[in-house]
């Protein structure tokens, strides 16, 4: 039994719109089809797909009463019909980490935190030009351009890559096949691909220079894995700031971790068995930060007051532990605004360039000047 359709008062400033009335009925749940606007609108369906595909131009008076048609009726075109009929796509494609990892339970271990705020982002720019996300499923074959093909049989218009790794043999394939892409956190460069990143280094070198601002000296580092680009450039830019200070590196006081919170806390329990005359520890997040935080308190050491501690990313939890925590904050918003217009524009025929974005030292508690 279909619900009794409901009446609708019309603006005095609508556009009136010709045509027969429906016969068909639709229940307040059902979903109107593409048909049912064109007749509503007097025109072709052909039409009603081009206005609202937005492939072709049509004339202003058409286009107003075929997108209140569809409004009246609350249609909505369906996107994957739209590829498969060899319409322009409005579908973007969302990769992460490496191609042997399922997407979103990866997103829940709590080293990618970050990225879900970048996800966000991303998303909410998508939404605003009109296209669908889609994660694609971790494809069956590990030949090289197994992902490509798996994009092209989605009819997508382009793919956004998000923390690949260098090795990752994705890159490379989406480079050769000229598919749209954008390289976010990872790089990767081609006729129609470009990256996105932040400043890693100089993010780096801007922390550090503030431990050296407040007089120490004595600066331990626990770092993530330097054969990723934001990895590597952010030793660089620690590398940098002691050397501008001419304080010399002490390798004694470095050591080498993944970019979990626990890879950090062992990596700092380590250096504590080792070392205690170091004044000063930069992570190179605020995850990893977290667990350098809990192996000094277990040593009995209190932060700021025989050690200050610095992170990097700004995520939301790194104003909320205790002490709240000094960090590199990157622009999550920009970034991911900055990767969807890239893509666009490659999409549209542009080449853009790589865009480096710029970061922020964001000063809390957790970093003191160093006890006399």
């Amino acid at each position: 039994m279909y619900a009794r359709s409901a009446t609708t008062r019309r603006d005095a400033r609508s556009p009136r719109l010709p045509g027969r009335r429906l016969t068909s009925r639709i229940g307040r749940w059902a979903m109107a089809t593409s048909e049912e606007v064109a007749r509503l609108a007097g025109v072709s369906r052909a039409t009603v797909s081009r206005v609202l595909s937005g492939t072709a131009k049509v004339r202003d008076t058409t286009r107003i009463r075929v997108e209140a048609a569809a409004a009246s009726l609350g249609y909505q075109p369906d996107v994957a019909a739209q590829s498969l009929s060899g319409a322009r796509s409005k579908v973007i494609a969302l990769g992460f980490f490496a191609n042997d990892m399922w997407t979103l339970s990866e997103l829940a271990r709590p080293q990618y935190h970050f990225y879900l705020n970048l996800l966000h982002h991303i998303e909410a720019a998508t939404a605003e030009a009109g296209y669908d996300l889609l994660v694609p499923s971790r494809p069956t074959s590990a030949a090289s351009d197994s992902y490509v093909r798996l994009l092209r049989s989605r009819r997508v218009a382009g793919t956004i890559m998000v923390a690949c790794p260098p090795g990752d043999v994705r890159i490379q394939a989406l480079v050769e096949s000229r598919l749209p892409t954008v390289f976010v956190d990872a790089v990767g460069t081609g006729l129609r691909a470009t990256w996105v990143a932040s400043d890693n280094a100089d993010g780096a070198r801007q922390i550090t220079e503030h431990l050296l601002g407040l007089g120490h000296r004595r600066i331990a580092r626990i770092t993530g894995a330097e054969t990723d680009p934001a990895g590597r450039d952010r030793l660089a830019g620690i590398r940098a700031a002691l050397a501008a200070a001419g304080v010399p590196e002490d390798p004694g006081l470095a050591r080498k971790s993944d970019w979990s919170t626990e890879g950090a806390y062992r990596a700092a329990v380590d250096l504590l068995e080792t070392r205690r005359d170091f004044t000063a520890v930069v992570a190179e997040s605020d995850m990893m930060a977290i667990g350098i935080l809990r192996a000094l308190n277990e040593h009995g050491l209190r932060v700021p007051d025989d050690v200050s501690v610095t992170g990097f990313d700004g995520i939301d939890l790194s104003a909320f532990i205790l002490p709240p925590l000094t960090t590199v904050r990157q622009d999550t918003q920009a970034m991911g605004s900055a990767a969807v217009k890239a893509l666009l524009g490659i999409i549209q025929g542009a080449t853009p360039p790589p865009i480096v974005l710029p970061t922020e030292v964001v000063v809390r508690l957790s970093t003191a000047a160093p006890r006399p």
